[in-house]
């Protein structure tokens, strides 16, 4: 290779410009190369430091979903092994001397989820139940004598009964079983309830000592009574329970401090728990007492766990693009930074003042990282996605910024071509993240968006974090209270132009597509401007005054809208100004919807609404139903299917170009295609 060659290669790098396939030997992604991405989960570190586990799930053809297994390495990266090949394992933990592994899993399809203990150095799994309802967030005793478990209640025998006969009329958003805290002894294998009584255990954590517990505690398992879920602190054995908070809205992880004198805990709220907020760290005393907020108020807290000396707290904060790791004095201060960079920390554990965690990164969906006490830099542990640098022309991804309508700076994340030349203008793909309650991050990407697949097919892709995402404060999450669609959509549109400005993005070849409060976003684009040549929208909302009940949450919607829509006086004008079904006479873009049949936050009808308008209304449309599914698809061919009636779509309308579906592994050559004509 001449000195000249080097350096162009070596320049196209720094410039996170990915060389030809020809020069390197790379391809580009494919649907299929994308959904046989592995997943890895939940990270643990081993009690001596030495060793991980975690869980990868691969995606199995034949079963028609991704399977999960545990696999242990050295945090040297030396010693991989896989330590499962049941039915799917998950919740993974060390026993406190780092001799066993435990987990829940299944062994025969229908059987419920037992919890098993498999030797570190080897050896068949055994299971230390036998129940009649699935074990899963297991928790080691520190003696290592016990492990602390969730499971529903087990449904009576005649309940049983009644189902048996088909004699199984329920009464709606009653038929359910109250989860609680259960342990099992590991040596005798005999059972004990911790808690009991109408209500549901959502979350618990075990004090350090073993002593106290805890939890999370809602009067059922039900989403849509988040609301009324409190902090409680009990003895290990369930013993002298007591409610520490009081208040409406929905808290989460709560844990206690090293010495069991405080419990902190996160919710979305302000100081005086209002609704509707960035998320916050808490404590309270462990006693009872007065309840303050003690993360930085510029901060979106993701998760927090205290130093082994209880005198600092880690924290994961959402920062709009990017997430990182902070470190804070327990007794209040400035908040330290541990890492920054183009990621996205997540499966983030703390062990001792050890951290272990996986990093999402343009190139990398998650390998392991571990960050040791005192260390300035993380180290890397896993290489599981190494191949996808290796084998294919990745992205380039970057952090891009504009105004909205009204002047506030706005955020997104591009994604360029593969083969991106300068001056050259692309399709561009609009895509919104869900929530909305969240932001896009820098990442790999996962089928519902297909970034990579879509940069690879020579497209550009926005994914902007609108008025009303997480990680900006404040006033920017609350854009949308009282006004959904006040300054959202503007964002978005504000964001395509200024690809278009930067001499990207084609003008008219423009497609919108989103997932949830995606969804909702594309309903609203569509019905607020042509500009785009096709449009897909999943699981999105039509009309809010019907989606209010028919979803399983109504805890953001409340606050959006200014009351609910059965209250006296109800500001029915709001839910409705805001509804995209209320303008969609004006729609022309040819648009097709996606939803899952049993999707219980953004139900089927509203799909359905706006499907049998633009068809009503002579507008190219088709709606995709999923079988079995809930709100974030699961089955492996449905999500292929998804991917390429879509790309089908954006090529049909805006790129005018002829498309070739991709097929299932086992599936036999030969091309299929929709119905659409």
């Amino acid at each position: 290779m001449t000195i000249h060659r080097r350096a162009l290669i070596a320049l196209m790098l720094a410039m996170c410009i990915t060389p030809s396939p020809h020069a390197q030997g790379k391809r580009r992604l494919t649907l299929i190369d994308l959904l046989n991405v592995p997943r890895l989960t939940e990270p643990q570190l081993s009690p001596d430091g030495r060793q991980v586990i975690y869980q990868l799930a691969e995606a199995d053809w034949k079963a028609n979903k991704r399977v999960s297994h545990i696999w242990r390495v050295g945090v040297d990266g030396s010693g991989l092994v896989k330590m499962t090949s049941g039915m799917g394992e998950q919740s993974a933990r060390w026993s406190p001397d780092g001799a066993a592994i435990a987990f829940a899993g299944k062994r025969a399809a229908g059987d419920e989820a037992q919890v098993y203990i498999i030797p570190n150095n080897g050896g068949e799994a055994k299971a230390i139940t036998r129940r009649a309802t699935s074990a899963s967030r297991l928790t080691w005793s520190p003696d290592g004598k016990s492990i602390y478990f969730v499971a529903p209640e087990a449904k009576s025998a005649e309940l049983k009964e009644h189902e048996t006969a088909k004699d199984d009329v329920f009464a709606f958003d009653e038929n359910y079983q109250q989860n609680h805290i259960w342990k099992v002894a590991v040596d005798s294998m005999t059972e004990s309830r911790v808690t009991s009584g109408d209500f549901s255990v959502l979350e618990y954590r075990l004090s350090d000592d073993g002593t106290r517990i805890a939890m999370n505690r809602g009067t059922n398992p039900l989403l849509g009574s988040a609301d009324q879920s409190e902090v409680w602190v009990c003895d290990a054995d369930g013993s002298h329970a007591m409610q520490v908070t009081h208040n409406e809205v929905p808290e989460s992880a709560a844990f206690l401090s090293p010495d069991n004198s405080q419990v902190l805990f996160l919710a979305g709220t302000n100081e005086r728990f209002e609704k509707y907020y960035n998320r916050r760290l808490f404590e309270v005393p462990a006693a009872g007492g007065q309840v303050r907020v003690i993360s930085p108020p510029d901060y979106e807290v993701d998760r927090a766990a205290f130093s082994k000396d209880g005198k600092s707290i880690y924290f994961l904060a959402n920062m709009g693009v990017h997430a990182e790791l902070f470190v804070m004095p327990a007794s209040g201060g400035a908040p330290k930074q541990l890492t920054d960079g183009r990621h996205t920390v997540g499966g983030w554990t703390v062990a001792g003042d050890r951290q272990v965690f996986t990093l999402d990164e343009p190139a990398n969906p998650g390998d392991v990282w571990m960050l040791a006490a005192g260390a300035t830099t993380p180290a890397r542990v896993t290489h599981v996605f190494d191949y996808l640098a290796r084998d294919f022309e990745i992205a380039r991804q970057e952090s891009i910024k504009w105004k909205g309508a009204d002047g506030t700076a706005v955020e997104g994340l591009l994604f360029y071509p593969v083969g991106y030349q300068e001056g050259q203008r692309y399709p561009l793909a609009v895509q919104t993240h869900g929530g909305p309650q969240a932001s896009d991050k820098y990442g790999f990407g996962s089928w519902e968006y297909y970034p990579q697949v879509l940069a690879a097919k020579g497209y550009a892709v926005l994914q902007p974090n609108y008025r009303g995402s997480t990680g900006y404060g404040d006033a920017f999450l609350r854009d949308m209270v009282g006004h959904y669609f006040q300054n959202s959509h503007l964002d978005v549109m504000a964001g395509a132009d200024e690809v278009i400005r930067r001499g990207i993005a084609d003008p008219d070849r423009m497609v919108k597509s989103g997932w949830s409060g995606g969804g909702h976003m594309t309903n609203k684009i569509i019905t607020f401007t042509g500009r785009f040549k096709a449009a897909a929208s999943g699981a999105g909302a039509a009309n809010w005054v019907s989606m209010y009940a028919q979803s399983d949450t109504r805890t953001s919607r409340t606050p959006w809208f200014g009351g609910t829509p059965w209250q006296a006086n109800a500001p029915i004008d709001v839910y409705w100004n805001n509804s995209p079904l209320k303008d969609v006479a004006k729609v022309t873009t040819p648009t097709i919807f996606f939803v899952g049949q049993q999707d219980p936050r953004v139900p089927m009808p509203q799909s359905v609404e706006m499907y049998r308008a633009l068809k009503a209304n002579g507008v190219p449309t088709h709606l995709y139903v999923a079988p079995r599914e809930p709100h974030v698809w699961e089955e492996l061919r449905h999500e292929l299917f998804k991917m390429n009636v879509e790309l089908e779509w954006f090529e049909k309308y805006a790129t005018k170009r002829a498309y070739t579906w991709e097929k299932a592994p086992e599936e036999k050559a030969g091309a299929r295609t929709t119905t659409d004509q």
